[in-house]
């Protein structure tokens, strides 16, 4: 049969030659014997007796197969078998099946099988098919182990890939499925589970004709496999037995079987079967035994199993025409409670991808389970415990297949039993449903539109039990997850309406939940639906559905309905901010249904319920009758009403709406169209306006209206109006019963009506009337959203700023009508405590109150008998004095004389023996800063003749110096005259005046001041004016507390510059003695080392100055020398300067240019600043660091000859590089508006004493502050010194 002959140089011949050589031993043809590689052959005759002889050795044949299974690998050989001879080993193989028991050779056998089955050349597996098909069809095929092996090989082809069509290749299909169902009754596992395969594999397979013949096993073939599957113990069985069930079910094979039971029965007996079922008394034997036989595949410890038994049963109850009584039945044969049991089993493993497929399977299968309502929802709260680890463990993964079910599973026992599920479960639920939300509305977790109103839902049904009160981290997350929720929907790029529908349902429920006491979820929801919302459905209300914006105006409404608190507020005023009414006009135009008109008009009532009017009944009450457009809304207004209540009805709805968007700036429609329906509605329904039981609030629309309208027109664009309107209008106003200023106006409207003269008096006492009803000195200041509201503070403020009204004169004119009536002073005092607001909310109203004749009235109350008489009155005049010097600009102060008789009341006042004493009370400080102010004023030209009284008066002159000598006597303890004592208020103020003084009569007596007479050590003759010496300056100076001696420094500095412009001016020199001027170089040679900068800045100038007089011996100057030494050393080498000198350059560097400047330069100056130091000041020089006393120094330095060409030359780059920065910093400068005292003076004023002073250093200060004065002198500089360069250092 088989032999070998090698051959070293055997060569692999051609297929041709392997079938021309030899015949075998046994004589059997050539053709017959296949060569193989190695050099012998293969008879394939020797090998088909071999295995086909039942007396063969099991070793031979399990060598022949061997062999050939080798040489069948040679692709030579399997080529040759393949062309010559291709079926000749089908037959044998088959029968060799049936003939050897023995695994070994079997596995041999079936290797042979798979291996020509699956040859390109020529696949055989249709032959093996037909043949094993045919064994195991005849009635003679027995089920022993060698029949086994035929049934199995069976089964592996099947499986194959080039199986596609197996029932092409069978002969007789019935009595091949007959045999094989027939086998299912053997007590044998392995043949069950053999037999279970080649079933389940040829059910995949085959046209109608043999799934006809396969149903008609069906009946049969079902209860066979639920039998065996209910008793089996074994894997394979179990696997096999659910797969061929699976592929029954889904060919609706359940389903014949079903009906077969019943038919199977009589007429009779069919019909009580099918009671029994519909009575649960005596279920369907097939669905009963289903429910048995599953239950052990869903107990085995293999996942594999368990997930195919699950899905098994989702085929069940998934298959066409599925009764509802199937779930019903596999309900009360408890199989929810092995599916919870596999899913509480599971949950240890939930990280593990090997339980997914189960949780998946577990919870479709509960899902479909849950259709038996009658005892699901008892068996699902029992459960929802090992619901709730899988619900956590599905929010973590993105578009989980089950995440729906899950959710669904989960809700419906929370709504169904929300008392029943413990607290612990529910918060658990409630934190993962808020991670779900959160990770969608991020982009991280995706979620299916149906899972999406699952957790919407479920959120409402938690919210309602939920204790909410008790627990601040569950309020938060209510707040998140809605949040979440609403974010979610709106950045979706594809907006489904049912997910909007279910977040406005949330947002509403999370409201009354709020609304029970839980603040931070109001604030939460209007946040939601100011920020989010609402801006949203504005910009694109014109691309969602009618059902969604329906679903947001119920939302808006809900809350603005609920008003908890008031909170809902917040929402109405964005909304109405946001021109909510016009924006729903365009929805009524857009979507002209009934539901959108009604709930747009009872949105429209309830938010004029909320914004404090409380009409809103108006509106609701003809909203079916209201048409949908603006322009019909206005022809409605314009006509007769006397005898309609409908249309009465419909008029008042109408002139609320109109109003209410009006005092929103929400343009519905134009006013000349709104106008001319006005003035057809008061000229038809006339008599009807002046009744006296006619309503208030409307008359207020309708004046409100008027005014908007005709306020709102222009040169450019007239508007048309009807005088005999306007008188009606007029007449109206003028009732007595109604109060113009308390009503709700807006501000073009309001403004219109300052303007018009013959209702001045009216509004006068109505401000009054307003007066009355705010006491309080400090009226409050309402926020500016209320500019069109009733009348406050800030409206009145605006009216008397804007200028084109007579608010201010109104005002003017009321002070003058109450001075002239009796016992009037507490409503004086309320008009001036009103004009002092309107100036301290808005300063640039006072201008307006000067030129409408203030000085005049206020003339008038200092000499009434109300000032004398009433001490509050004359506080009251002198705070608004204060306050109006302080911020009026000079141009406006027109009234001279009226300011001088003022001026003078008040000297008279501050001189009178009541506050003659050692120190001033408050009143009296008070008129000296207004003294301040005044003297101010003087030197921009204005109030001169009241300056000069204040000058000049001799008794204010000597308080002025019996004060400043007290206060000087004190020695040391000058330093406890702080800011936070009555003396040192009343030191401080009067150096101000001195200061004020000092500047003004600089400017009024340019010629005639002698300044030495402040310069000279004692002023036993006395000054005429007011003014302080030197020698008490000095004193301040040196004793004095920090504000003391700044402001003392700064009066030093004025007069030290007076007094040596007059000695360059008159050419004299200055009549001290040497030691005199010593002393006071002494002092400020002491303070160049001070810590306020200011102040060591003032002393520098002071001492430069009096260094230019050239009275001193400066050899001797040894401080002097000290103080350049300091200089240089820190502009050369900064880390070498002491720490007392740090940032104190400035002032030296004026001290050291007077020295370079003199003509009896000392000789050390020369030492101090030599080559090597001017060279380490350039080094550290640059464009950003530098000043205009640097500069200073430079320049004195050059007209010294100080500096060499190289330097110069250094100097000269440094001057281009200040140059470009000095002109941007100036541009910063001017972009930045007004000067300081500009912006200073428009801030929110004060009357207060301390800040009058406050404000009065910041005056005197202005020059150094203004950043702009600073960059121009240093741009001054730059270009000054730069032609002093010569052009060769250039």
């Amino acid at each position: 049969m088989y032999y070998t002959e090698l051959d070293p140089q055997f060569q692999s011949p051609s297929p041709a030659a392997t079938t021309a050589g030899d015949s075998c031993s046994r004589g059997h043809r050539s053709s017959l014997c296949i060569a193989t590689i190695e050099g012998g052959s293969i008879c394939l005759v020797c090998v088909s007796n071999l295995i086909t002889n039942p007396r063969s050795l099991s070793h031979h044949v399990a060598y022949a197969l061997t062999q050939l299974s080798a040489a069948l690998s040679q692709p030579q050989f399997l080529e040759t078998l393949l062309t010559f001879h291709p079926h000749y080993l089908v037959s044998p193989l088959i029968h060799a099946l049936s003939l050897f028991p023995d695994p070994a050779i079997a596995g041999q056998l079936f290797h042979l099988i798979s291996a020509l089955s699956a040859a390109r050349q020529l696949p055989l597996a249709p032959h093996f098919l037909a043949g094993l098909a045919d064994r195991i069809s005849s009635s003679a095929f027995s089920w022993t182990p060698a029949h086994l092996h035929i049934l199995h090989c069976f089964g592996i082809l099947l499986s194959s890939a080039h199986a596609d069509d197996p029932y092409a290749h069978v002969k007789d299909s019935v009595a091949l499925l007959s045999n094989l169902v027939t086998a299912l009754q053997l007590p044998s596992e392995e043949i069950q589970a053999e037999v279970f395969f080649v079933l389940y594999r040829l059910s995949l397979h085959g046209g109608d004709d043999e799934v006809g013949i396969l149903l008609s096993f069906c009946p049969k073939l079902l209860r066979l496999s639920l039998e065996a599957l209910l008793k089996t113990q074994n894997d394979a069985v179990r696997l096999n037995s659910i797969a061929l069930l699976k592929v029954l079910a889904r060919r609706g094979c359940f389903e014949n079987t079903y009906q077969n039971d019943i038919c199977s029965t009589g007429s009779d007996e069919a019909d009580s079967l099918m009671q029994t079922i519909d009575d649960r008394l005596d279920p369907s034997p097939l669905s009963v035994l289903f429910a048995e036989a599953i239950k052990g595949s869903l107990l085995s410890s293999d996942r594999q199993i368990q997930t195919s038994a699950l899905d098994l049963i989702i085929h069940y109850l998934t298959r066409e025409g599925t009764p509802c009584k199937e779930a019903e039945i596999l309900l009360e044969e408890n199989i929810v409670d092995y599916v919870f049991e596999i899913l509480r089993l599971s949950g240890k493993w939930l990280c593990s991808e090997c339980t997914d497929p189960v949780i998946n399977s577990c919870l479709l299968v509960l899902d479909l389970l849950s259709a038996a309502k009658k005892g699901f929802i008892e068996r699902l709260v029992v459960g929802l415990s090992t619901l709730v680890p899988v619900l956590c463990y599905i929010a973590e993964v993105p578009f989980h297949p089950v995440q729906y079910q899950a959710l669904k599973l989960i809700g419906s026992g929370l709504s169904n039993c929300p008392g029943i599920v413990s607290s612990s479960h529910v918060e658990e639920v409630f934190l993962a449903l808020t991670k779900m939300l959160k990770r969608h509305a991020d982009g991280e977790l995706g979620m299916p539109v149906e899972a999406f109103t699952m957790v919407c839902s479920m959120f409402v049904t938690l919210l309602k039990s939920l204790p909410l009160q008790d627990n601040p981290d569950l309020a938060e997350r209510v707040q998140e997850a809605t949040n979440h929720a609403i974010l979610a929907c709106l950045n979706a790029s594809d907006k489904d309406p049912r997910q909007l529908l279910h977040a406005f349902h949330l947002v509403k429920e999370a409201y009354n939940r709020g609304s029970s006491g839980i603040t931070s979820i109001i604030n939460c929801i209007i946040n939601i639906c100011t920020a989010h919302l609402l801006p949203w459905i504005i910009a694109a209300f014109d691309e969602v559905d009618e059902e969604v914006l329906l679903g947001l105006l119920e939302t808006f409404q809900h809350i603005l309905v609920q008003d908890s608190d008031n909170q809902a507020s917040r929402l109405a005023n964005a909304m109405v901010t946001s021109s909510w009414f016009s924006w729903s006009f365009g929805c009524m135009g857009l979507f002209p249904t009934e539901s959108m008109k009604v709930e747009v008009y009872l949105l429209f009532s309830s938010l004029v319920d909320v914004l404090g009017t409380g009409i809103g009944l108006h509106i609701r009450e003809a909203a079916a009758d209201l048409p949908t457009d603006p322009i019909d809304l206005l022809f409605l207004l314009g006509q007769k009403s006397s005898q309609d209540t409908l249309l009465s009805c419909c008029q008042s709805a109408v002139l609320l709406i109109f109003h209410t968007s009006s005092l929103y700036d929400d343009r519905v429609a134009d006013e000349k169209s709104i106008l001319a329906s006005l003035e057809q509605y008061v000229l038809v329904n006339r008599s009807k306006l002046f009744c006296s039981g006619s309503d208030t609030w409307k008359a207020m629309q309708l004046i409100n209206l008027y005014g908007l309208c005709r306020g709102s027109a222009n040169e450019q664009d007239p508007i048309s109006y009807s005088l005999e309107v306007e008188n009606i209008v007029l007449q109206l106003v003028a009732q007595d019963e109604w109060d113009l200023l308390s009503s709700r106006l807006h501000f073009v409207s309001l403004k219109w009506w300052f303007r018009q003269e013959k209702i001045h008096k009216l509004l006068g006492y109505q401000i009054l009337k307003f007066c009355r009803t705010n006491p309080s000195d400090e009226i409050c200041m309402p926020g500016p959203e209320d500019i069109n509201q009733s009348l406050n503070l800030r409206v009145i403020a605006e009216l008397a700023t804007s200028g084109d009204n007579h608010v201010a004169r109104i005002l003017i004119c009321l002070l003058v009508l109450l001075v002239e009536e009796e016992h009037q002073e507490e409503d004086i005092i309320l008009v001036l405590n009103l004009m002092k607001s309107i100036i301290r909310t808005s300063p640039a109203s006072v201008d307006e109150f000067c030129l409408n004749g203030m000085g005049n009235v206020l003339r008038t109350l200092y000499y009434s008998p109300y000032s004398s008489s009433s001490p509050q009155l004359f506080m009251a005049c002198q705070s608004l004095v204060s306050i109006v010097l302080r911020c009026v600009n000079p141009e406006a102060l027109c009234d001279d004389q009226a300011w001088l008789a003022v001026t003078v009341k008040m000297v008279d006042c501050i001189t009178s023996p009541r506050m003659a004493s050692k120190t001033l009370s408050d009143e009296g400080m008070q008129v000296v800063t207004s003294f301040c102010f005044i003297l101010h004023h003087s030197t921009k030209k204005a109030l001169l003749d009241a300056s000069k009284t204040i000058l000049f008066n001799a008794s204010l002159v000597s308080m002025v110096d019996d004060m400043v000598r007290a206060a000087c006597s004190k020695g040391p303890a000058l330093v406890d005259y702080d800011e936070g004592t009555s003396s040192g208020e009343n030191l401080t103020v009067m150096l101000l005046l001195s200061y004020f003084s000092l500047k003004s009569i600089h400017s009024l007596l340019p010629d005639s001041a002698d300044w030495q007479t402040l310069l000279k050590p004692s002023n036993d003759t006395g000054s005429p004016t007011i003014g302080i010496n030197c020698t008490d300056l000095c004193r301040l100076m040196h004793f004095g507390s920090p504000v003391i001696k700044l402001v003392s420094s700064y009066c030093l500095l004025e007069l030290f510059t007076r007094v040596t412009e007059q000695r360059k001016k008159n050419h004299e020199e200055v009549k001290c003695a040497k030691g005199y001027l010593m002393s006071i170089a002494a002092i400020l040679e002491g303070l160049m080392f001070y810590s306020n900068i200011r102040v060591s800045m003032n002393c520098g100038l002071c001492l430069s100055m009096l260094l230019s007089w050239e009275r001193l011996d400066l050899e001797e100057e040894y401080w002097c020398k000290l103080i350049v030494e300091e200089m240089a050393t820190s502009l050369a080498v900064p880390c070498l300067a002491s720490k007392s000198f740090v940032n104190h350059h400035k002032p030296a560097v004026h001290v050291a240019a007077t020295l370079l400047k003199i003509q009896k330069s000392p000789a050390w100056v020369r030492s101090v600043l030599d080559e090597a130091c001017i060279d380490g000041i350039l080094k550290n020089t640059t464009g950003n660091n530098k000043t205009k006393e640097i500069l200073l120094l430079f320049r004195e330095l050059m007209n010294s000859k100080f500096l060499k060409k190289d330097q110069m030359a250094s100097l000269n780059r440094l001057l281009q590089e200040c140059r470009k920065l000095a002109y941007a910093e100036e541009s910063r400068d001017e972009s930045k508006g007004d000067n300081i005292d500009r912006n200073k003076k428009r801030e929110r004023g004060a009357d207060d004493l301390g800040e009058a002073c406050e404000y009065l250093i910041h005056l005197m200060m202005s020059a150094d502050l203004d950043p702009q004065r600073r960059s121009r002198r240093l741009l001054d500089e730059v270009e000054m010194f730069s032609k002093m360069i010569p052009m060769e250092a250039r």
